[in-house]
């Protein structure tokens, strides 16, 4: 994985487990019975734009929470704020003290290595996070010039991107690309964001 971790969200059936302190641990290889499937819960014969099934949104309570941050780290670093949406949905169903295995945090799931670098302080503050995410999906924009492949970078980091001048032939960063894009273009042509307030 490279410095922003989404093994957890990328693969098949995704599973969490509520720490005593409040805080997910997200994964698709479940260590014990305490851990409940999260993401292979689909709402009935329902689809993303790009056939991924369509995951229920309405079970998460915090959906439209953070839709302001959004747009803010939308304008400061040019990247669809529906983009920004739809990666937090699928790093960490929007919880901000999601904590991967890895060790990887908060609403964007950033690696403390990644975040420092990009100048977050505390990658569990939900604003801090997606300023943090908008900056790295920004880099990788400007590198690849395409959305899947800033995408695919952000899963499976960008040196896996060029090796592969495309996305890298793995099924996790494969899944995670069309559940990102299928969740972006769902926001942005029926559910835009900026419906709720911070």
């Amino acid at each position: 994985m490279w410095l922003l971790l989404a093994s957890a969200w990328a693969g098949g059936d995704i599973y969490r487990y509520v720490r005593d302190d409040g805080a997910w641990v997200i994964t698709d290889s479940p260590q014990h019975e305490g851990f409940d499937l999260v993401w292979d819960d689909p709402e009935p014969r329902a689809y993303l734009p790009n056939g991924v099934p369509m995951p229920r949104l309405e079970r998460i309570s915090n959906l439209d929470a953070w839709d302001v941050a959004f747009l803010e780290a939308a304008g400061e670093n040019g990247v669809p704020a529906e983009l920004l949406k739809a990666m937090a949905v699928v790093e960490s169903r929007m919880n901000p003290r999601a904590v991967s295995p890895a060790g990887a945090q908060g609403l964007m799931q950033l690696m403390p290595a990644t975040a420092r670098h990009l100048g977050v302080a505390d990658p569990f503050d939900p604003v801090q996070s997606i300023r943090g995410g908008a900056a790295f999906v920004a880099d990788q924009l400007k590198r690849f010039r395409r959305t899947e492949l800033a995408v695919a970078a952000y899963n499976a980091g960008p040196s896996a991107v060029s090796k592969a001048g495309g996305i890298p032939p793995f099924k996790e960063t494969q899944t995670y690309v069309d559940r990102v894009l299928g969740l972006y273009h769902h926001f942005r042509d029926t559910r835009p964001v900026l419906r709720g307030t911070q």
